[in-house]
């Protein structure tokens, strides 16, 4: 793999043309807005570019890529991943693709693509998808504007974890100067809460697994939970950071039960560290946000990442 910098990112894109534009599983905000980003940035540019259909998209995010999909990537597309550290975070479908360049900000992070792009230092993938557009001369229109806005905006939690830098406030004002519907955005992605939502979090104060004298929390979600309280994907959307919001709580996690695993998301505050936790483990992520996948049962998911917890903290 061979590391890029911006400028060359930016003159490998221009080289190309067909464009096919991949996002991780469970797709979230920064990925899928990235996507939708680069790939209106390309066709302001007079580039073909589609996004490939990630079968784990979820409502809340459906209208944002409203027109720029197709089913699948094809013989001749120039392959762009966006917001994914490892090929283990693409969906099943996605694994046999022959991906040509990541775009990313993971500081944990394999190398499964010919060529990378990655900032650690930036909040959210979208800040680097849009230096790259400006380094192309891309401008912000509306519906740009408003993907990169819904990247930023998710990947710090409004503007309030702690990666939130100086750049993500100016990357936001141009997105608003440009006319982006940063209140609906806002609306949607944090001020409305379902049902469902709500029922799991009054699960989680009732049955969330306290230790270190409560400065750390484990939360097991199996499968038989989702089906009993009818939790859709929108639903359970970062939701380990539920639990982290409660006072004095440093590090929580979330044990989701799935077909053969079990996938564990991580959330810390500044002096503890997810990835490291979740490297143990097989993952990886940032500091504040990180994840793996486990091969056990749910009890012993929940022992090892206990144990693995306080090892961390301990360091």
């Amino acid at each position: 793999m061979r590391m890029l910098t911006r400028a060359e990112a930016a003159a490998f894109l221009k080289d190309q043309d067909r464009f096919a534009i991949v996002t991780h599983r469970r797709p979230d905000g920064d990925t899928l807005g990235s996507a939708a980003l680069l790939c209106r940035g390309l066709r302001q540019l007079g580039k073909t570019a589609h996004i490939v259909q990630n079968p784990e998209i979820t409502e809340k995010y459906v209208d944002l890529h409203q027109g720029l999909t197709k089913p699948a990537a094809q013989a001749g597309d120039t392959l762009v991943c966006v917001d994914v550290a490892s090929d283990k975070m693409l969906p099943d479908c996605f694994s046999q693709l022959s991906i040509t360049l990541r775009i990313d900000h993971h500081e944990s992070a394999t190398g499964f693509t010919e060529l990378a792009l990655v900032d650690p230092k930036a909040a959210a993938c979208g800040e680097i998808v849009y230096n790259v557009l400006e380094e192309m001369g891309a401008q912000l229109d509306v519906p740009m504007a408003n993907a990169l806005y819904t990247a930023v905006s998710t990947d710090t939690g409004c503007f309030r974890y702690a990666n939130t830098t100086a750049n993500s406030f100016r990357v936001a004002a141009q997105c608003a100067a440009a006319g982006a519907e940063v209140f609906a955005i806002n609306q949607v992605m944090f001020e409305t809460n379902s049902l469902g939502r709500l029922r799991l979090q009054g699960w989680i104060v009732e049955n969330a697994l306290f230790f270190a004298d409560n400065t750390m929390v484990i939360v097991p979600i199996s499968r038989k939970l989702v089906e009993e309280l009818g939790l859709t994907e929108d639903d359970m959307e970062n939701i380990s950071g539920y639990p982290r919001s409660i006072a004095g709580v440093k590090m929580a996690a979330t044990l989701r039960e799935e077909s053969g695993c079990i996938k564990l998301s991580l959330r810390a505050v500044p002096g503890y560290d997810a990835a490291a936790v979740c490297a143990k483990l097989g993952g990886g992520g940032h500091k504040g946000a990180a994840g793996a996948t486990l091969y056990c049962t749910m009890d012993e998911a929940v022992s090892l990442l206990k144990e693995t917890m306080l090892r961390a903290s301990l360091v």
